[in-house]
């Protein structure tokens, strides 16, 4: 396995994702949930029957990405870095992300709570259905993109908690596995301070046994893989503020303690083709991110709270 890919950076593209998409009624956007279990129960999982297999993508005129980095993707699991925000404006984000953990944590929640915000948050929703982001995913996985997940990862200083070793569609209602995660730098993210690590080429071995972890309240996740030395070397993921990754839901990944100073905060952004059936109500999630409206999935419209 080769090292780390070369950055690939971004010049902002002259299409928006189609936006022609009729969004939820007044009255069903008031019904809806704005908030969902992060974690599914393991037996609501189990009643699913769900296809975790790797589905590569066939995107034959991709706009953004080059025919190398979609082979690479298919291959390797993963793209990195991409710069989709500058200096100022990931500033910019980091300030909000700072007043709205704040207003979290002054209710009594933890750094790692604000999760489904784009359906409570318009700041999170712009963010989901940014065109600079969505032109790569749609390069990825197609012209019709669902926008369904978005979660603050925030590790405080010292906060002696670690990501196990996990695949992120052995947590998600959805079949077949074909979503990917954007991982959003809102903070420098490196070695230092407990940056995200995959294991390349994983996401082709299927869905991987793992123990139940629930238990250990230095474990975000209730799932760890073991073993992980058999599947190879992992590679940091080290990202500038307003940088991001992009991997597969089936790739094998992670993160330490961050005995560090300083805080590591990343947006985890997570998209599927509208193909995808979700189930446990997580098609209320959805927001259509490219290509016309989905029978499956909801169009969630922007939220007027920040």
């Amino acid at each position: 396995m080769s090292g780390e890919p070369g950055r690939c950076y971004l010049v902002s593209p002259n299409r928006r994702p189609h936006r022609a998409c009729s969004a939820l009624s007044g009255n069903e956007a008031m019904n809806s949930p704005n908030t969902f279990q992060p974690l599914p129960g393991t037996d609501d999982l189990g009643r699913v029957e769900r296809d975790l297999r790797f589905h590569p993508s066939t995107s034959a005129d991709p706009k953004v990405l080059t025919r190398s980095q979609i082979d690479q993707f298919n291959r390797d699991g993963y793209l990195m870095p991409f710069r989709f925000f500058d200096a100022v404006e990931v500033t910019d984000l980091r300030g909000y992300f700072d007043r709205l953990l704040a207003s979290y944590l002054a209710e009594g929640k933890d750094s790692y709570s604000i999760s489904s915000a784009h359906l409570r948050h318009g700041r999170v929703w712009d963010v989901l259905t940014n065109p600079k982001i969505v032109a790569v995913v749609s390069d990825l996985l197609g012209p019709n993109v669902v926008a369904w997940g978005s979660h603050f990862f925030c590790k405080m200083p010292g906060d002696g908690k670690n990501v196990s070793w996990h695949q992120d569609s052995s947590y998600w209602p959805l079949t077949p596995s074909k979503a990917v995660t954007v991982w959003l730098a809102i903070d420098d993210a490196d070695r230092g301070n407990a940056c995200m690590k995959f294991i390349p080429r994983t996401h082709t071995l299927g869905h991987l046994t793992w123990k139940l972890s629930e238990t250990d309240a230095a474990n975000v996740l209730n799932q760890t893989v073991p073993d992980v030395e058999q599947y190879g070397l992992p590679v940091y993921v080290e990202l500038k503020a307003g940088e991001a990754s992009v991997h597969s839901d089936l790739l094998l990944h992670g993160s330490d303690v961050n005995t560090s100073a300083r805080r590591r905060c990343g947006l985890t952004l997570r998209y599927t083709p509208t193909d995808v059936h979700a189930y446990l109500g997580w098609h209320d999630k959805g927001v259509v991110a490219a290509g016309p409206p989905a029978d499956h999935w909801a169009n969630r419209p922007r939220p007027g709270e920040e």
